[in-house]
């Protein structure tokens, strides 16, 4: 390979030798009618050596040696104008300190530039175009420039695809198509409802008409697959959207929310099945990146719970802020042993550290501490399932209370700068064991700062239901629909409020760059959503109608659950944030040394599993808490 390579190079490198030269020669070939003047002639001669010399190493000094010239882009262009820019502007000064122009046009120096930047980018851009070219796979080459948009079925076994969307994005995916034969693609055209595209080319693609003509043009063009390349569309067109590819009858597929995409970038692998939490709505979340990065980038990061649902999103997406180190927290070991090695392949530069350990345990963390010391940590570990922790009250109790005070210990001990506690709507007037245990675990986090009793910021933030999340509904419906029904609904106005797992998370960043200590901050969880919408939209999303395909059936609110959830409490008093999706509020704090000894006391009842004691403390504790009959 290092051959290869090398051997790459010195080709390269003799054909700008012998560009340089003919540049030079060929300008003052212009300059002079194609007639130079003996005595020019001499001195032209005289300067090669130096000319060569001073260009080939000022192209080098650009890079112009690093390039893959197959992949020959408008930034190695640009990169070459600067290259040659230089080189001449170097050429003339040395020309004027050396020979002050004797025997030298000026305008020949001009010239030179222009031919040899004509010559030089040509010259790379045909090693693309050779390349482009000598492609074996012809027919996928054909497909990607419709060539047979309108032939006869499928040529070897290249699917015809129609993008809807003849955006920047659309873009990314037909030369990711064009460039990358093995992909089996060929796009036959772009669907764009902004009708000034409409009969114009991308790549020499044409845009063939409206997503609303899908059908139609789907069934003229004999398309194989639709792909849904708008990453920015609201929640009312991607469900628009995906009724016409329905209707068309031809397989789709769609492009991530900007929210999924980690790094930003649009890539094939990108491309999956459309799904529920695409018809939420594809907002881009604005954050505040040097806010954030002020308290991430290059610090020691820790989040527990670090294979969860919503613990492994916050790695992601703290690893796009570069910390210095992040501990993953957990004691699932599978998971653990995922994300661990899902962020090691794609943020190599950052240090990840799993730690299998429990909350429960203070050995554990103080070891994991004590080696690791992370100076911010988001707390994301909890048991979070209502009906199973109304059967298991007191496993409430030892994680989502004693877990959390052992973190906000540890923390204080160990002088993290900020402490972030993920919390839930169900802690709002609770009715169920574990909406309380995630209150008193907000209680115990707030009095840190409101008695204060530590330098570290102790902030929580509130939310509600993530689409996709272990445990949540959206799982469930897909393996009942699989199965072929009947879907279960617990009741016909039971309501809730969901995000995207990726949004959650960033504004969970965000809502911890901002805090000072002891806010609850609530995220804009938007329209609430009736369950058994959801669950039709999921039959239609699968294929199916609902009712008559696959039947939805109402079985009752389970232990604990409620018709609908809450963000505030009464007497919380709410306040905007600079940020729109973000509201913070004080809650009500209470006597330390009182929670101190009723958190002591409900210990001693979840070691004795006694669940009337735990429910009866529990409501001492939490006001607002009314255990479900």
């Amino acid at each position: 390979m290092t051959k290869y390579i090398y051997r790459n190079f010195l080709i390269v490198l003799a054909v700008d030798v012998f560009l340089v030269a003919f540049c030079w020669y060929f300008a003052h070939l212009l300059r002079f009618n194609f007639d130079i003047p003996p005595n020019t002639a001499a001195v032209m001669s005289h300067i090669l050596p130096v000319v060569l010399l001073v260009k080939i190493i000022t192209f080098y000094l650009f890079d112009l040696y690093k390039g893959m010239w197959r992949y020959t882009g408008i930034d190695d262009v640009i990169n070459i104008i600067k290259a040659s820019g230089v080189a001449s502007l170097s050429l003339v000064a040395l020309m004027v300190f050396t020979h002050r122009f004797e025997g030298l046009s000026r305008a020949t120096f001009i010239i030179d530039w222009i031919v040899t930047l004509f010559f030089i980018a040509g010259y790379r851009v045909g090693i693309r175009v050779f390349f482009w070219f000598s492609v074996k796979d012809r027919a996928s080459r054909m497909s990607s420039l419709g060539l047979f948009a309108f032939g006869n079925g499928k040529k070897h076994g290249v699917k015809k695809l129609l993008v809807l969307g003849a955006g920047d994005c659309g873009e990314k995916i037909f030369r990711e198509i064009r460039d990358n034969p093995s992909l089996r693609y060929g796009v036959v055209g772009f669907l764009d409802d902004d009708r000034k595209k409409v009969g114009k080319q991308l790549h020499g693609v044409p845009v063939l008409g409206t997503t609303h003509e899908l059908r139609r043009i789907a069934e003229s063009v004999r398309a194989d697959e639709a792909l849904l390349a708008i990453p920015s569309a609201s929640a009312a067109q991607m469900r628009a959207l995906v009724e016409r590819c329905k209707k068309s009858g031809i397989p789709f597929k769609t492009v991530p929310g900007m929210g999924e995409l980690i790094d930003g970038k649009v890539t094939i692998r990108a491309i999956r099945e459309v799904a529920y939490r695409d018809l939420l709505g594809r907002e881009v979340v604005r954050l505040d990146e040097d806010r954030i990065g002020g308290y991430l980038k290059d610090s020691r990061v820790m989040v527990t719970g670090g294979g969860g649902s919503i613990g492994s999103e916050l790695c992601r997406q703290i690893c796009r802020f570069h910390p210095r180190s992040l501990v993953l927290y957990e004691n699932a070991e599978s998971p653990l042993y995922e994300i661990d090695i899902e962020l090691k392949e794609v943020f190599p530069g950052i240090s990840i550290v799993p730690v299998l350990g429990d909350i429960r345990n203070q050995s554990q963390l103080d070891k994991a501490f004590s080696a690791h010391r992370p100076q911010v940590v988001f707390h994301a570990a909890a048991y979070k399932h209502v009906p199973m922790m109304e059967i298991h009250p007191w496993k409430a109790v030892m994680n989502n209370i004693l877990g959390t005070r052992n973190v906000i210990d540890i923390s204080s001990r160990y002088g993290v700068s900020r402490f972030v506690l993920v919390s839930t709507d169900k802690a709002v007037r609770p009715t169920n064991v574990m909406g309380a245990s995630k209150r008193v675990a907000e209680l115990l986090t707030q009095n840190q700062n409101g008695w204060g009793l530590s330098r570290t910021k102790y902030i929580t933030v509130r939310f509600g239901n993530v689409v996709g999340s272990v445990g949540s509904v959206v799982p469930l419906f897909k393996k009942q629909i699989e199965k072929g029904g009947p879907v279960t609904v617990t009741h016909p106005e039971v309501t809730r409020y969901f995000m995207t797992i990726p949004e959650a998370c960033q504004l969970i960043l965000q809502a911890g760059a901002m805090g000072e200590g002891g806010e609850i901050f609530i995220l804009d969880m938007g329209t609430p959503v009736k369950i058994v919408d959801m669950a039709r939209d999921l039959i239609r999303l699968s294929g199916f109608e609902p009712d008559v395909d696959i039947e939805i059936v109402f079985i009752g609110l389970r232990p604990g659950e409620k018709l609908y959830e809450e963000l505030i409490t009464e007497g919380e008093g709410v306040v905007p944030t600079t940020h729109e999706k973000i509201m913070v509020l004080r809650g009500k704090t209470c006597d330390q040394a009182l929670l101190n000894g009723a958190v002591q006391t409900l210990s001693g009842l979840a070691q004795e599993q006694n669940e009337t004691g735990i429910k009866a403390k529990l409501v001492q504790i939490v006001e607002d808490y009314q255990p479900a009959p």
